[in-house]
């Protein structure tokens, strides 16, 4: 996979046709604590509160283009990927299900169903989930959305051609991984711009797969994936978003979900944004390293803000949700 300017112009401005681009910030509260010129890509700023919706908006309208008869939509999620698919598909006309593991986030399931969706909670977790949205794609003629996708990953691709237009000179960009879509589309962007940042992403220590995956330079699927930062629950790589990442990332850190509460309520003090655990992952992975990065110029992808009630309030009281 590989995008040209062209390619991320043309997809930045579809975007902008369904979402304003969001900002990108300096907070000198939070530069004291990382000793860095600290850039916040404000992906919590969207119309869905996350990252996703970007990757929604170019997807549907290549599926509206390539496959005018399909229905509607399924697909799995733990929650931004399924609000910004529910949200563009049911504008599209199209109908939109969406499988979740069991015990999910209430509020992301809620907010889904505000989007429209029709929301299944199934298996224990996101694998789990994923298949059975694929065995519905196979018995009920809907259109399976996969986690990772050309049509998707360009669209996710414009918050990094956004943050390097306008801040081209970055040294370093903490990216949170998941299935991939974001860090990919950070590395293409990257390249396609000809920008000199390092791209390092950032799993947690209790969903490894794709920094084993990394160092053992192949797949590496995990039993487990538990962790409050659900977006980057996945136990199992997506081949084609490793075949990039492998390559274009400078390295991969883990961070612990200890680490992840304290970047969580590091925004919060410094910048009064709320971040959901995935969307704080780099941020955590920063201060992990700010010893090695002082004095450099970084950006952290505040890739949501989504975090539900009840965990923001056991993080803020200095605890750990339960998972």
């Amino acid at each position: 996979m590989q995008f040209t300017i062209a390619d991320l112009e043309s997809a930045a401005a579809l975007v902008h046709s369904r979402m304003e681009p969001t900002p990108q910030r300096r907070w000198p509260l939070l530069e004291e604590e990382t000793g860095t010129e600290t850039w916040v890509k404000h992906e919590n700023m969207t119309p869905t509160g996350a990252f996703k919706l970007r990757g929604a908006i170019t997807f549907i309208d290549w599926l509206r283009r390539a496959h005018p008869e399909v229905p509607g939509i399924v697909t799995a999620t733990r929650g931004n990927h399924g609000q910004g698919q529910a949200r563009e598909a049911v504008a599209a006309g199209l109908t939109a299900r969406v499988y979740v593991p069991r015990g999910n986030a209430a509020e992301k399931n809620a907010a889904m169903r505000a989007f429209g969706a029709e929301v299944i909670e199934q298996g224990d977790d996101f694998e789990a989930a994923r298949e059975e949205a694929m065995h519905a794609a196979e018995t009920e003629g809907l259109f399976p959305v996969p986690p990772f996708h050309d049509a998707l990953v360009r669209g996710v691709a414009t918050y990094a051609y956004e943050l390097l237009k306008a801040v081209p000179d970055l040294d370093a960009i903490y990216v949170p991984i998941g299935c991939g879509s974001g860090i990919c589309g950070t590395i293409l962007a990257r390249d396609a711009l000809g920008a000199r940042a390092e791209v390092i992403g950032v799993v947690s220590e209790n969903a490894p797969t794709a920094k084993l995956s990394v160092e053992a330079g192949d797949l590496v699927p995990t039993n487990e994936a538990r962790t409050f930062a659900d977006g980057m629950a996945v136990r199992v790589p997506v081949r084609e978003a490793f075949d990039i990442y492998r390559r274009g990332a400078e390295r991969i850190a883990a961070v612990s979900d200890r680490e992840v509460a304290e970047a969580i309520r590091l925004y919060f003090r410094a910048t009064h944004n709320v971040a959901e655990g995935a969307g704080a992952a780099p941020l955590a992975a920063l201060m992990q390293e700010r010893e090695a990065m002082a004095g450099r110029k970084v950006a952290v992808i505040l890739c949501g803000g989504n975090i539900d009630t009840d965990w923001m309030r056991t993080v803020l009281a200095g605890g750990l949700p339960a998972v």
